[in-house]
């Protein structure tokens, strides 16, 4: 069987978007996720929200990250977001999910962008294997090259607007965890991809950069106020099912995991929780995500040479 047959074969379809009104979370959204707690398991795993929105995880048996990585499509091209922590080979997995695409579609090509929640090392380590691939970009790993890219004027207050053609995706500057984070939001489908800025788990932010993470976080909420956001996507899952309890720092299995998806509320939430802190910096535990302060990092290098 060809590869693209195998990727098939090997989809987990998730609740379609339209099944679900946007409160809806009783029921979980995808189907359960490889969680490290069976003898073997895939070591990556597609499940799909719509027929050009597709969710990939990495096993945490290939890294303790276990990051999620993000495939959308539009009529004119598709953006992976994110390419894992490594350990793994990431393009055979998201090639043959294009391939599947294309074929349904009646196409033989469609050119790709790989872009980044942010640069740390577990959501980059792929970018290599996509350094030669044809008809594709890879986007730089610097504030100064997400801006130019995206065509940001001045980072990061613009909010700006990168079309795939028949969808036009929101991005958002979301500086804080990282300083080249963003956030995407997807008005087909109102899904807010949050990154490492909001999931169900440990929300890293460094000292030095809290005041910037706290701006970051009441500019998406005021852009996406009147967007009844569906629900938000976050690139990890480090919370148990277990209000408030999350897995210890790099634990091997995630037994009774939270749920990928969150609520609005969540996002709200979070701002409260950060203008409640004033100067005053520390651990905040909630029931879905811990803000976990960390000591200073670094500025942003002035420029980046992805897959170098």
């Amino acid at each position: 069987m060809k590869l693209a047959g195998l990727i098939a074969a090997a989809l987990v379809l998730a609740f379609p978007a339209a099944a679900l009104p946007a409160t809806a979370l009783a029921k979980p959204l995808f189907a359960p996720w490889i969680d490290g707690t069976a003898a073997s398991e895939p070591q990556m795993q597609v499940q799909r929200y719509d027929a050009d929105t597709f969710v990939i995880r990495q096993s945490v048996k290939t890294d303790f990250e276990a990051p999620f990585l993000y495939l959308l499509f539009g009529k004119d091209r598709a953006l992976l977001l994110d390419t894992g922590a490594g350990g793994l080979k990431v393009r055979p997995t998201v090639d043959g999910v294009i391939a599947d695409w294309l074929a349904a579609h009646h196409r033989a090509s469609i050119p790709l962008v790989v872009a980044h929640s942010h640069s740390h090392g577990d959501h980059t380590a792929g970018d290599p294997e996509f350094k030669d691939r044809p008809d594709t970009v890879v986007v730089g790993w610097t504030a100064r090259d997400v801006a130019t890219f995206f065509k940001i004027a001045a980072w990061p207050r613009d909010i700006v607007t990168f079309d795939l053609g028949g969808r036009a995706l929101t991005v958002i500057p979301a500086p804080g965890h990282h300083p080249s984070h963003i956030m995407i939001f997807d008005p087909k489908t109102r899904l807010l991809l949050s990154g490492d800025s909001l999931y169900p788990g440990r929300l890293y932010v460094p000292l030095n950069l809290f005041t910037d993470y706290r701006d970051s976080i009441d500019r998406v909420a005021g852009f996406t106020k009147d967007r009844h956001v569906s629900h938000i996507l976050g690139a990890h899952i480090e919370m148990t099912a277990t209000s408030g309890k999350d897995y210890p720092q790099a634990a091997p299995a995630h037994p009774n995991e939270h749920v990928l998806e969150l609520p609005y509320s969540d996002l709200l939430e979070l701002q409260a929780a950060l203008h409640r802190m004033g100067d005053s910096v520390a651990r905040d535990v909630h029931d879905d995500f811990i803000v976990s302060p960390v000591p200073p990092r670094p500025p942003d290098p002035p420029s980046s040479k992805p897959g170098g």
